[in-house]
């Protein structure tokens, strides 16, 4: 089964979280002092709320149950002609998952992932900022795999396969 996933930036957390659990009929699955998520059937959707001086999208993503899936996702991801990052496992927003990163035309970041568990700590992934900052600097044109780097300064940003 896929789920979509839809991460939102927000300004207040708590009203948030007030706000779509009325809308949603459920409390989030997951709730800590800077993440709630909702894992819902009904609609099919992985939504998570994060705090943010920006509020707004976030990113989307397509969420699979197996490693067959993901897999079949990811070549699925590397034919779209866009910015392509493959991450592998790793773990982010208290949970270990194996993913990858793209970009579509208008700038939206996508993320492909499996998620194994969950875990204790918010964890930390730089694939979102690494596959941005390219995007933002002009040197993701086409298909190509963008260099792994977790340095954030602009003359070691990744840039797909450059």
């Amino acid at each position: 089964m896929k789920r979509l996933h839809l991460s939102l930036n927000v300004s207040n957390l708590s009203a948030s979280v007030d706000f779509y659990s009325h809308l949603f009929g459920h409390e989030p699955t997951l709730q800590k002092a800077d993440y709630a998520q909702w894992l819902l059937d009904d609609p099919c959707v992985n939504f998570v709320l994060e705090p943010s001086a920006t509020s707004g999208l976030g990113h989307l993503g397509v969420q699979v149950d197996n490693e067959p899936e993901l897999h079949a996702l990811f070549d699925q991801l590397k034919s779209a002609e866009a910015p392509y990052l493959s991450e592998g496992v790793t773990e982010c927003c208290y949970h270990k998952s194996e993913k990858s990163w793209t970009i579509d035309p208008d700038g939206l970041a996508w993320e492909a992932f499996h998620t194994q568990h969950n875990i204790d700590h918010r964890g930390s992934s730089s694939g979102f900022d690494a596959l941005t900052a390219s995007a933002a600097s002009g040197c993701c044109g086409t298909s190509q795999e963008v260099a792994s780097t977790t340095s954030s300064t602009p003359e070691n940003a990744p840039c797909c396969g450059r």
